[in-house]
């Protein structure tokens, strides 16, 4: 009785049935996977938080060197180049009018001749500013350059001596700078400046304020437009003044600037002459912008395919629309984006061009790779995704649901828009979320279609920003790991971007998990 009841026994290996094998082999490759997922992140956050210290000691140069000092004078410069773009552009525009009016090119130059002038004036009263920001401009470039010279001599003797080799560590020369003593020659410029300023502004006052047969060729709206920019252009001038006589080169920089400057700078700008900066917020705007026009597109194909599909369409169409749609994840990242650039982008610039639609404000498109063409094909990657999920949200409402509606007299589709739909309501929203992730994390295509320029989005264009090239996190990542040295402020700038990415994905992926734990309590 007792040998019936025993278990029988199967093969062993090293001691161990067939059951434990089966759960050291399958736990012991989760135990795997944690560990490599470690790893990485270990790595990633390693990699990536050597940034914050360099790029603390650049901003530190940056400041010792006067180029802080010099670029408060260069953002007035620039602003003052922005206004005199603003007065070629409302050329431009009269230029057009006149020409759909039967005008030649010809009239209309000689027309706008007094334009012209008012423009060459507006533009040369800066020159004075501009030739002041140049000189400025070398004379702290030339610092900032000589101490990096010096920094690195300094590395090279430490690791000479490192290597026991003291002799030849005496051989290097390290020039020692004293940067107060170098700035003076660009602070004690401040005078010059009141004086730029002054005649800059009596030059300004009097364009925008006096009446012209160049001045008054601008429409009156453009015209008020130019004076009260320039005015305020003119009030910021005088901010500027403040701004230099407060200025400390020898100021500390925190840590925390190391940090909050990636975090808030508009600028991604690398291997310039005058000073690099790593900002992820062009990268970020740039990913979300084409992140939401992929969701706007695929939202309401995936959610509403996932509807007709487990509630409307019949066995057949169920057969053969499904397969249909999930096939579209087969398709390589790669050959979409090729797609992009070689059919998609160059589709939409050529319709844009058309005639008939001229009437739009932001037509024709000038360029063909741009946030809308890697939304459209980010958004077709994504609605699988949707789609599945969605489906299965949906297709898990309880039948006593449905039963109990159709019990109360309501009609199907009284049933899908008030009972199914709200009830599978946070599945769908989890199916966006992942697919929001999807989006995020692409890399191929939106480095082949979304233009690559490093630029937060022009909002004031209204609807035509879609149509604005930009760049992704995914995508700078991929575009220049490969050219960086390794251990470079560069290098670890890109694994900032990266440790800004993977916390973005892991914060939706874990709302998305939230959500889809509450919908299984709610229908459990």
């Amino acid at each position: 009785m007792r040998d019936a009841l025993t278990k029988p026994q199967g093969w062993r290996f090293l001691g161990l049935d067939a059951d434990a094998l089966i759960k050291y082999f399958f736990g012991g490759n989760a135990i795997v996977a944690i560990v490599v997922l470690a790893l990485i992140t270990v790595f990633l956050f390693k990699e990536g938080f050597g940034f914050i210290e360099q790029n603390r000691r650049n901003i530190e140069l940056y400041r010792k060197a006067g180029l802080e000092y010099v670029d408060i004078l260069r953002k007035r410069m620039d602003a003052h180049a922005t206004l005199g773009r603003q007065i070629n552009d409302d050329r431009l525009h009269l230029f057009k009018d006149r020409l759909k009016r039967g005008e030649t090119a010809e009239q209309i130059n000689a027309a706008l001749a007094p334009l012209d002038e008012f423009s060459t004036a507006y533009s040369d009263a800066a020159i004075d500013l501009r030739g002041l920001v140049s000189d400025l401009g070398e004379a702290a470039s030339g610092i900032k350059q000589r101490a990096l010279v010096a920094a690195d001599a300094a590395g090279q003797r430490a690791a000479l001596i490192h290597a026991g080799k003291s002799t030849e560590a005496e051989q290097v020369q390290v020039e020692q700078i004293n940067f107060s003593q170098e700035r003076q020659a660009i602070t004690g410029t401040a005078p010059m400046f009141d004086e730029v300023a002054a005649t800059l502004r009596t030059t300004l006052t009097s364009l925008v304020t006096k009446s012209s047969p160049g001045f008054d060729l601008l429409p009156e709206k453009d015209r008020a437009e130019l004076k009260a920019e320039t005015l305020a252009f003119l009030a910021d001038l005088d901010k500027a003044k403040g701004e230099l006589a407060a200025w400390n080169g020898d100021k500390p920089v925190s840590t925390w600037e190391g940090l909050s400057t990636f975090l808030t700078n508009p600028q991604w700008l690398t291997a310039s002459f005058w000073q690099d900066w790593y900002g992820v917020m062009p990268l970020l705007a740039g990913s979300l912008f084409v992140g939401a026009i992929a969701l706007i597109i695929a939202v309401p194909l995936g959610v509403s395919a996932a509807i007709y599909v487990n509630q409307i369409a019949g066995v057949r169409e169920s057969s053969f629309i499904k397969p249909a749609i999930e096939f579209i994840a087969a398709f390589p990242s790669v050959v979409l984006g090729f797609f992009g650039v070689a059919v998609l982008g160059e589709t939409i610039r050529v319709v844009s061009n058309m005639p008939a639609l001229a009437w739009v404000p932001f037509f024709p498109i000038s360029e063909r790779l741009n946030a809308t063409t890697a939304g459209i094909l980010l958004g077709l990657m994504a609605v699988p995704t949707i789609f599945s999920l969605a489906e299965d949200a949906i297709n898990n409402v309880p039948v006593h649901f449905k039963e109990a509606s159709f019990a109360l007299g309501a009609s199907k589709l009284q049933t899908l828009i008030k009972i199914t739909v709200p009830a599978a309501l946070s599945g769908i929203i989890a199916a966006v979320l992942l697919g929001f992730g999807r989006v995020i994390g692409e890399t191929m295509v939106v480095l082949l279609c979304a233009g690559n320029r490093i630029q937060i989005p022009d909002f004031t264009e209204g609807f035509g920003a879609i149509f604005q090239p930009v760049h992704t996190m995914t995508g700078i990542i991929a575009q220049e790991m490969g050219e960086v040295p390794q251990g470079s402020i560069h290098y670890r700038a890109l694994f900032m971007v990266a440790i800004f990415l993977f916390l973005l994905a892991l914060v939706i992926n874990y709302g998305a998990q939230k959500i889809v734990k509450k919908f299984k309590i709610s229908i459990g």
